[in-house]
Formats: C-alpha cells, structure tokens, sequence
C-alpha cells in the first residue's frame, strides 16, 4: 500500500529498516531514489539501494533506529533520533562492537515514494571501538 502522506511514508520507511525488510524498502523508493550517506556519497536507482541495504545489514544485523520527533514541510520530513547496533565487519575471530549514537534523517517523499534518503550522524563512535579492537 503507497502512503499520500509523506510523514507516514517516511516513518514506514524507517519501520521496513528496523526490519531489515530490503523488498518493502525497494516498494517503498522512487525507482530513481537518490541515497546520500552521512560522508555526502551518493547512491542512486533501486538496484544499487538493494545492494547498499542488503550491506548495511549484513555488517549490523541488528541495526536499529529510534525516532524521537519529526517535521514535515511538503515533500520533506526531518526525522530525529537514536541509531544502534552491534558491528560485525572485523572477521571472525574478532568481537562484535555494540554502538548507539544520535542521528537525523532527511527524506523527500513524492507520491508515496521517497526519492531521497540522507543521514546525518558523526560515526566517530563506531570508529573509535573499531581501532580500540584492532590496536
């Protein structure tokens, strides 16, 4: 089902990502979607969105979002929040770091679909207990 209401489209989104539901998310994008991630890279089209999210949750399989408050203008909301998990990308042998940092997102929502994603969090935190375990 496709949301009018760009709020609720963007919310859902962020549900379907708690899931780690790649097919809903695919649903859910403008086939042109413009993903923006927290460095300024870009990603676009749903095929390569497909294999970003099937990445971010092969590295943080329990990747969650909290979403404090949010605002709407037009096609734009602005989510704000707590982002957690457990990474998992230092081999086998290595242990899993937990983290959880503040984070905002930026979605623009047309026509029930978002067409653009972005976040915004300083990943200093991650960093940090990632060269703690590598030292």
């Amino acid at each position: 089902m496709v949301e009018s209401d760009p709020d609720r489209t963007a919310l859902r989104f962020v549900n379907e990502i708690n899931r780690h539901d790649v097919t809903v998310l695919l649903e859910l994008m403008a086939p042109d979607i413009r993903y923006i991630d927290h460095l300024g890279q870009e990603v676009r089209g749903k095929e390569r969105m497909a294999e970003v999210w099937s990445a971010l949750f092969g590295r943080f399989p329990d990747l969650h979002i909290v979403i404090r408050d949010h605002l709407t203008l037009g096609p734009v909301v602005g989510l704000f929040g707590v982002a957690s998990g457990t990474a998992t990308d230092g081999g086998e042998n290595a242990p899993a770091t937990r983290w959880s940092m503040n984070a905002a997102w930026r979605a623009v929502v047309r026509d029930g679909r978002v067409e653009e994603w972005q976040v915004y969090f300083d990943d200093r935190p991650i960093r940090t207990l990632r060269e703690a375990h590598h030292a």
